[in-house]
């Protein structure tokens, strides 16, 4: 079982950063491909980025190339999620997500992912 918690949401200005943090529980997690997902009011929960074990692989949706990046410290089992250049269309609720542990391939798909956080609102102002 993988229990995840994100952190670092908030409000923030157009054109500001924010960074998110997950911090999973569990020895598998140097072996778990892990994303991130969002979900805006009304509309359906989409992928933003994903990582593999090590960190080497990384994807990204069209939308927020350039401008997000997804990293990992497996040492403190955290991935992370630094957003700049915020836009208004960047507001949602923002999931951590984990693959099966020991899965290889990674997946862009949320119904790939087993494990989610309870999510943190991130809101970007005009």
């Amino acid at each position: 079982q993988v229990q995840l918690v994100e952190s670092g949401g908030g409000l923030v200005q157009a054109g500001g950063s924010l960074r998110l943090s997950c911090a999973a529980s569990g020895r598998t997690f140097s072996n778990t491909v892990m994303g991130w997902f969002r979900q805006a009011p009304g509309k359906e929960r989409e992928f933003v980025a994903c990582i593999s074990w090590g960190g080497g692989r990384t994807y990204y949706a069209d939308s927020v190339k350039g401008r997000f990046t997804i990293a990992r410290d497996n040492a403190k089992n955290t991935v992370f999620l630094q957003m700049n250049s915020l836009k208004p269309e960047d507001t949602a609720v923002y999931y951590c997500a984990a693959e099966p542990p020991g899965r290889t391939v990674i997946s862009t798909r949320a119904n790939a992912y087993d494990y989610w956080g309870q999510g943190t609102q991130v809101t970007v102002s005009s």
